[in-house]
């Protein structure tokens, strides 16, 4: 019978350091089953991009664990926990390389992260977990929005341990250039009226709107569609909010942000986050996109997206695509990426497990 062996890795302060050879090690790893399973390098991170995120103790600690079959890093799981309201969940991935797969090294991963939950007196822990076949017998969400593949090893996996799935997040690719944005934002200008101005920055939220991106970082935990997941909300302030730049500055993404503001309050009530790799022919990753709900029905949504784009290629052109992931249940924005032309990929579950001791 082979031998399966779970660590917990330290995370380094530095790349160069003696102490980074394993969580580099592990970035190879990550990298190497995103390329297998996608068939493409859209979701390949440098060690130097990922390290910052390791970073940040204070208010979104993660643990990193290593799995070695036989002796050999085949595995890692990562165990995530929020503090004060999110203070109940816990957040876990398991990744395995292909040729390892069928050893039960992802099953003794989930059943070690789970353990440590319960150890920090968690009760509920959710899973994200990405399902590329297409077609075939088909698992429905509760929500009545998406589907994931029945019987692949990973939902049989997840419902061996007891998951219920609660969720089907869609991931959506955008090649670059993207035809017709200039008419789109035009459109989405004339639909909002004058009552609304965008801005557009690239690295650090300028100090006059850090605390509007606060409130806004919060109601992306509260606004956007969780189903039966009921993430918990997840509250920014200024001082995360500068925490979280201070470390992401020493990576080499950068971000690219439009805002909306309502002139009248001459508050933010929207933005729409890329980070950008420092190289031309990587992906660009789309993260948050948020209008507050008292702003809807105004295309928003779509004059934030539109307007990124067009700033996107002004300060970084050149990039071949877009990735970006929403729940299938989030047809309004669904429909603004379809309208500026993203395709599907993938489908991920989410799933969530109430744990007990």
């Amino acid at each position: 019978m082979s031998a399966i062996e779970i660590t917990e890795v330290s995370i380094p302060e530095t790349l160069d350091s003696p102490e980074a050879e394993e969580f580099l090690a592990l970035v190879e790893l990550r990298n190497a089953v995103n390329r297998h399973d996608s068939g493409s390098d859209d979701n390949v991170y440098t060690a130097a991009e990922l390290l910052p995120g390791w970073q940040k103790t204070a208010f979104e600690p993660k643990r990193l664990f290593a799995a070695r079959l036989d002796g050999r890093l085949v595995g890692r799981g990562i165990y995530e926990t929020r503090t004060e309201e999110a203070a109940d969940t816990a957040w876990m991935h398991v990744e395995v390389l292909p040729d390892a797969r069928g050893h039960g090294v992802g099953e003794a991963l989930a059943r070690h992260l789970e353990a440590a939950a319960l150890a920090e007196g968690r009760t509920r822990a959710i899973v994200y977990a990405p399902s590329w076949k297409t077609g075939g017998i088909r698992i429905p969400a509760p929500t009545g929005f998406g589907s994931v593949p029945a019987g692949t090893p990973e939902v049989r996996l997840l419902q061996s341990l007891g998951y219920r799935l609660e969720q089907v997040e869609r991931g959506s690719r955008l090649p670059l250039p993207a035809a017709g944005v200039d008419a789109l934002l035009r459109t989405a200008q004339e639909a909002a009226g004058p009552d609304y101005r965008v801005h557009t920055w690239a690295g650090p939220t300028p100090p006059e709107w850090r605390e509007d991106i606060a409130h806004l970082l919060t109601r992306m935990s509260t606004d956007a569609p969780t189903a039966g997941l009921e993430e918990p909300e997840d509250p920014w302030t200024v001082e995360r909010l500068l925490e979280d730049e201070a470390l992401e500055a020493s990576s080499p993404r950068r971000p690219v942000v439009a805002a909306v503001e309502h002139i009248p309050s001459g508050r933010l009530v929207g933005f729409t986050e890329f980070t950008v790799p420092a190289e031309p022919d990587r992906t660009v990753a789309q993260e948050d996109t948020i209008v507050l709900r008292e702003h809807r029905g105004r295309r928003l949504g779509l004059l934030l997206k539109a307007a990124n784009l067009v700033w996107l290629e002004e300060v970084s052109p050149g990039h071949p695509a877009i990735i970006t992931y929403n729940a299938e249940e989030n047809r309004h924005m669904l429909a603004v990426n379809e309208a500026l032309g993203f395709v599907p990929f993938v489908y991920e579950g989410a799933w969530r497990k109430d744990l007990s001791a």
